[in-house]
């Protein structure tokens, strides 16, 4: 390893710094960032280290670091200069030691050092800048005690920094920053006198010293009151308070009274101490209920990170998710940010404590409450210009169907105009995706799926709710998807949307547009870092099945089918599947109790009965869209033994929009029907499809063979999307035009899923979740389709009835009739929707339109020789 050259020797220590040294070596272990800092040192220019305070035990600690990583020794003298150490403290303490006064002037070093290069512009020293942090992060083993003793923003006395070594020194990190050339530093301020050089070189220095700790343990945020004025002063919210005086007819005391207690109300009250002694109690929380949490993609997330404002959007599955990303972001080494928290959660005694560990409340709805808006407006613009990191999630509440919901963008819509206000440091979305083997509210979710009121969160229902420590809940998932910039989106809505801020007051016509994509985009990053755990892909194969059971055999097939898919085509690169074979995760699923083996001598069954089955759905809905391209190929087959591959693109372009809707797929139009080559090119390699026509004819094999079983499996986790879009247009024609509103569609849409629910057993509830209907609806009329007539009624386009006919292709005959037959749709026929062709059969169409492509090719070919992969 190649070294920095120390000065010729000299005296480098008193004798008692070196047996301090020793003494101190069995308390502390030291990490070294980066683990080998001599590589980022210039050989042959001396060193002089800089270190944030000034302290006998960070002296000692350097030392050692350096002397353990090959640099030079900082007690040493500085070569060229008269100094005679080879570091120096930004901060010193004034004070007195046996009796001296000890007040020192900080910039002096720095004056120093530079009056050693006049006259000399060969000479050159390296100022490496060194954070020492004691304790930043207990560990398991640590004790409850030293979580008050670590790191913090208090410049500390002797005793308490003894304490710290004592209890914490083996958490020590020392962190090297990159080396500053004092001699081209000097070069570049053009010549200006040695005073104001130090002062300029010691404030960057102060300001990056400031920028390190902030990363490490988080922002000073230790007076909350200072933040709580800050609202208070803001001249939005004293016109409010004004206005809210005026409009109640009180004065402005009694007004300013109400404002304090709604930003007291919302306001975080972070707490250094809390946080860490939370770390500490959540290790063993978490190792309780979890067999172990993973990040993966978290390098890249804290490379975007530095001279950002970071906003975390995880998706919302469990109220763990919360503490889970709080807990691995601490332990990793990055600050925890201030979570955006249903106000349901500021309950007695937990409330106080998720304010201490960063947690800042907000009510479920602010309509009428003009005040309240311009204060939590306020507060949130205050913690961005403060530079402190956020997490929310915009999906509004935890998904009980295990699919990402629709987002809700008030909070993007706040984060967007308090960076128009003051955009000085740019700011980064975070996706996050968050995967669990098991839920804790999982029978609770089934509940509110199905007509239950939702249980309100209480004190009491949290003491009962401790009785899933009982069980295990298998791994957890953390993967970070790829970052969004704000200024980009900006830039592509208004080339002077940085205008846009110097009015508080005024909205621009592109912020709507720009919130909805930012939405959008996060959903889709989300889905794009989702993690395939063993609970994933069973869940896949065996809902697929009518009584959820399949042959122990044909499982492991289609397991292995299904990692395969995902390998050869994966949907992206943030995407991490288990590497567990098939028979690791079927042995895995018994384990976790989420299946069950049924013995027989012909060959084991394996089943998910009862409440198991409707619980995994949640966990296949979590992977839905990765196997979205592969399910609708395989959809066109579960009817049609033969169709032509430009059926099946055209049909995709179709249906696309209302599945990217449903599940955030990433794709344009165009992207697709690439995916969909893709797709069927690895079917036909599998053997699950037979190209004939040169490629443009599909076939499957018969409908008893392994190959028609699998494509079977694979597409039935699409149907039922297809079902509900089936109910939604046949609801509409059945009806007719200028009938029904779209809250009387949505509700006759919801009731008719739940009753094709209960007459075929359906283990999914999300399949009559209104949301979903909603959403479709929404694209309908996004898409002109659908649309409002004046009286608030829906009329619909020609386009509609293509829809139904499309949808023959995939649905067969029976699921339709039902369909029909169960839609509410006064006094028309229960047969068929009004206005619709009458039905055909699909397979003899495909087999027609086959037919007529071959002899197309003949003809301007002359060629009737079969495709070679036909004779597979």
């Amino acid at each position: 390893m190649t070294t920095v050259a120390d000065s010729p020797a000299r005296p480098r220590a008193p004798w008692w710094f070196n047996l301090a040294g020793q003494l101190l070596q069995p308390w502390v272990r030291i990490r070294r960032d980066p683990a080998e800092p001599a590589s980022l040192l210039r050989a042959g220019v001396p060193v002089c280290y800089v270190i944030e305070r000034d302290g006998f035990s960070d002296a000692l600690i350097l030392q050692r670091a350096c002397r353990e990583a090959g640099l030079p020794n900082p007690m040493q003298p500085l070569a060229g200069t008269r100094r005679r150490r080879s570091v120096f403290a930004l901060a010193r303490r004034d004070g007195s030691l046996l009796g001296r006064n000890r007040k020192r002037n900080p910039n002096e070093p720095l004056r120093q050092l530079v009056h050693s290069l006049e006259g000399m512009p060969e000479r050159d020293i390296q100022i490496v800048p060194v954070s020492i942090y004691v304790g930043r992060a207990p560990s398991r083993d640590s004790g409850w005690f030293r979580v008050l003793f670590s790191e913090n923003w208090v410049m500390v006395g002797r005793f308490r920094r003894m304490l710290a070594l004592l209890l914490n020194g083996r958490d020590t990190v020392v962190h090297f920053s990159a080396p500053v050339s004092l001699r081209q530093t000097l070069d570049e301020s053009g010549g200006i006198t040695p005073e104001r050089f130090s002062r300029k070189v010691a404030r960057v220095l102060r300001t990056h010293f400031h920028r390190i700790r902030a990363a490490v343990i988080g922002p000073d945020l230790s007076h909350r009151r200072t933040v709580v004025d800050a609202v208070l002063n803001a001249e939005p919210v004293r016109a409010a308070i004004a206005a809210s005086a005026a409009k109640e007819k009180t004065s402005y005391a009694k007004a300013w009274r109400k404002a304090h207690k709604l930003v007291l109300e919302i306001a975080a009250d972070y707490s250094h101490p809390v946080v860490r002694s939370a770390s500490f109690l959540l290790g063993n929380f978490w190792n309780k209920l979890y067999d172990g949490i993973s990040m993966h993609h978290f390098d890249k997330a804290r490379a975007a990170a530095p001279g950002h404002e970071v906003i975390y959007v995880p998706c919302h599955r469990s109220h763990a998710d919360y503490l889970l990303m709080s807990y691995q972001l601490h332990v990793s080494g990055v600050v925890v940010p201030h979570i955006a928290a249903g106000v349901n959660l500021n309950l007695p005694v937990i409330g106080p404590i998720l304010r201490r560990g960063g947690a800042f409340f907000l009510r479920r709805s602010f309509k009428g409450n003009a005040l309240y808006s311009v204060i939590f407006n306020e507060y949130v613009a205050q913690l961005i210009d403060r530079g402190v990191p956020m997490e929310y999630f915009i999906e509004g509440g935890r998904s009980r169907t295990g699919r990402l919901l629709a987002p809700r963008a008030g909070m993007l819509a706040m984060t967007i105009r308090a960076f128009l206000r003051a955009p000085r440091r740019p700011v980064l979305f975070q996706p996050v995706y968050i995967g669990y083997e098991k839920l804790m509210e999982g029978k609770s979710y089934i509940g509110e799926l199905s007509g239950q009121p939702k249980e309100k969160e209480s004190l009491l229902g949290l003491l009962r709710g401790l009785k899933v420590l009982r069980e295990r809940y298998g791994h957890v998932a953390l993967n970070f998807g790829e970052p969004i910039e704000l200024t980009p989106l900006l830039d592509a809505a208004s080339n002077d949307w940085r205008a846009a801020g110097t009015d508080p007051e005024t909205k621009p016509e592109w912020l709507g547009a720009v919130t909805d994509r930012l939405a959008e985009q996060i959903q889709v990053n989300i889905n794009r870092a989702a993690d395939v755990n063993p609970i994933n892909l069973l869940a896949l194969a065996l809902l697929a099945t009518p009584k959820h059971a399949m042959a122990e055999s044909d499982l492991l097939t289609q397991l292995e089918l299904g990692k395969a898919l995902l390998e050869e085509l994966p949907y992206s690169d943030r995407i991490t599947l288990t590497p567990m074979n098939p028979t690791a995760i079927v042995a895995y699923g018994e384990q976790m109790g989420w299946i069950q083996r049924v013995r027989h001598p012909l060959g084991d069954v394996l089943t998910a009965t009862g409440e198991r089955a409707v619980l995994l759905s949640y966990f296949r809905n979590n992977v839905l869209h990765l196997t979205a391209t592969a399910a609708w190929v395989a959809c066109c087959f579960l009817n049609n033994r033969r169709m032509s591959r430009p059926s099946i693109l055209r049909l995709g372009r179709i249906i696309y929009p209302f599945i990217q809707g449903e599940l955030f797929l990433p794709w344009d139009a165009d992207g697709f029907v690439a995916q969909l080559q893709a797709t069927i090119d690895f079917f036909v390699r599998r053997g699950l499809l037979e190209s004939t026509n040169d490629g443009r004819s599909l076939e499957r094999s018969p409908g008893q063979d392994d190959g028609a079983f699998q494509l079977k499996v694979i597409a039935r986790s699409l149907v039922q999307a297809f079902e509900r879009y089936y109910i939604t247009i046949a609801a509409l024609a059945k009806n007719g035009p200028h009938t029904m509103t779209a809250a009387e569609l949505e509700s006759a849409c919801t009731l008719t899923a739940q009753r094709l629910s209960l007459l075929n057993e359906l283990t999914a509830p999300e399949f009559f979740d209104k949301a979903l209907f909603r959403g479709f609806i929404q694209k309908l009329r996004e898409r002109r389709i659908v649309w409002t007539d004046d009286a608030g009624k829906l009329d619909y386009d020609a386009a509609l009835e293509g829809m139904v006919r499309d949808a023959r292709v995939i649905l067969s005959r029976e699921v339709r009739h039902s369909i029909l037959k169960i839609t509410p749709g006064g006094d028309r026929e229960a047969t068929e929707p009004a206005r619709l062709p009458a039905d055909s059969d699909v397979a003899a169409l495909h087999e027609r339109h086959v037919d007529a492509e071959r002899r197309e090719h003949e003809r301007r070919s002359g060629d009737d020789r079969r495709d070679p992969s036909s004779d597979d």
